[in-house]
């Protein structure tokens, strides 16, 4: 009976031990199943979480933000990390829908643990997902969400990308430069994406505001692939300026009809068209688009030239806004976790507070990015001072192109 007793108790006292270990370390930063390590060395890796678009419609856009932070993710792990412990990015696939993106980033903050997040890929996700990281008060940072209303989602909200408010109306304004006898404008955009039908009013308001007539809006989807009918329509109003809101797919398969068609006058996209990926859309149709831009690769800086360098070896051409902005996002986490680091240990933080203190020093803080200076307002917009417009250039293939910068001052 007392070997029964004994063996009993000595049960017990294993069992308190090992919960006592466990509460001990439970929700601390440093635990591994909070924080997962990486495959070398000894010290855990600090998880940030990227939700961009692997699959879908959007996928194209999404593999552009990929490529910027995992170009981010090695060079400031070169660099040392965050004094001296590494950043280990986890990814979820958001899709091109809104229940991937929300999907994806209840996996990110309950089963991954992340500190913060860098996503999604759409607007459009975006008023939908990152609701749900206010409410876990997690910080995300949008790479490519330029909808008027994002970082007013709440207090855990930043951006690195620009306002569409602030861009877009600086290709209007190229377009009337290289063609002053502009006065017929026809918008088309498409009118399931957020961001789009966001883009569309203020590309709307600077035609109005410039004096131009707006004679027509015509609307799409960004699934759909014919546009006889809207292009038709607008061609037969004899425009001088087309604008165009969409997507690279939906947008570069509109401009290759609106060409086929007989339309011969200035085309301007807006910033679902910043992706070298539209060329294999419209190939030589593609040529003579008139693109605002945040991110320029000539931009002289130490960050952009080393960004470019990289980008171009691995890529072997030049880096595209998204993945330059994708880039900063995960730059913005680095120093701010660098920074609170060296004022509270991160160590001794547990995961919610990390996360509560992460956002608040990211907010506080200026950053040399390839984008240039940015910051962010108290709501956690992007303040930015460099923007830029390209024109689409294509080479006699007909295959390959470029973004050539034009001058806007």
């Amino acid at each position: 009976m007392k070997k029964a007793i004994a063996h009993q108790t000595a049960l017990l006292l294993i069992c308190s031990m090992l919960l006592v270990a466990c509460g001990k370390s439970g929700n601390n930063i440093a635990n591994s199943t909070n924080n997962p390590t990486v495959t070398t060395g000894a010290v855990n890796a600090i998880p940030i979480g990227i939700a961009f678009a692997q699959t879908s419609n959007v996928a194209l856009l999404g593999q552009e933000g990929t490529d910027g932070v995992k170009i981010a993710e090695k060079y400031f792990n070169n660099k040392g990390g965050i004094n001296g412990r590494p950043i280990k990015l986890v990814y979820q696939d958001t899709g091109g829908d809104e229940v991937g993106a929300i999907t994806a980033f209840q996996t990110l903050i309950s089963k991954d643990k992340v500190v913060g997040i860098v996503g999604p890929t759409l607007s459009q996700q975006a008023f939908s997902a990152d609701p749900v990281a206010e409410r876990n008060q997690v910080p995300v940072i949008g790479a490519s969400n330029t909808a008027k209303g994002i970082p007013e989602i709440g207090d855990y909200v930043a951006r690195v990308s620009s306002s569409v408010a602030v861009v877009a109306p600086y290709s209007v304004k190229a377009a009337l430069k290289q063609n002053p006898q502009i006065k017929r404008v026809a918008v088309f955009y498409a009118q399931n994406d957020a961001f789009n039908k966001s883009e569309t009013e203020i590309f709307q308001k600077a035609v109005t505001n410039l004096g131009l007539d707006l004679v027509t809006v015509q609307k799409f989807q960004t699934t759909d692939t014919d546009f006889q009918a809207q292009a038709s329509d607008a061609i037969n109003l004899k425009p001088d300026l087309v604008i165009i809101s969409g997507l690279a797919v939906d947008g570069g398969n509109l401009v290759k009809q609106l060409r086929e068609l007989g339309y011969k006058g200035i085309i301007v996209g807006g910033n679902g068209f910043n992706t070298s990926h539209i060329f294999s859309v419209c190939r030589a149709l593609c040529d003579g688009i008139i693109v605002a831009q945040a991110y320029s690769p000539m931009y002289a800086s130490e960050i952009n030239t080393a960004f470019r360098k990289a980008y171009l070896e691995q890529y072997h051409r030049e880096p595209p806004q998204v993945s330059a902005q994708a880039f900063a996002a995960l730059q913005v986490y680095v120093e701010a976790l660098q920074s609170l680091d060296k004022k509270s240990n991160l160590n001794k933080l547990r995961l919610p507070q990390l996360r509560t203190e992460l956002n608040k020093e990211l907010l506080t803080k200026k950053f040399q990015t390839p984008l240039g200076e940015i910051a962010f307002t108290p709501v956690g917009d992007v303040i930015q001072k460099e923007f830029y417009v390209a024109q689409l250039k294509m080479e006699a293939d007909g295959v390959n192109g470029k973004f050539s910068f034009l001058s806007i001052k």
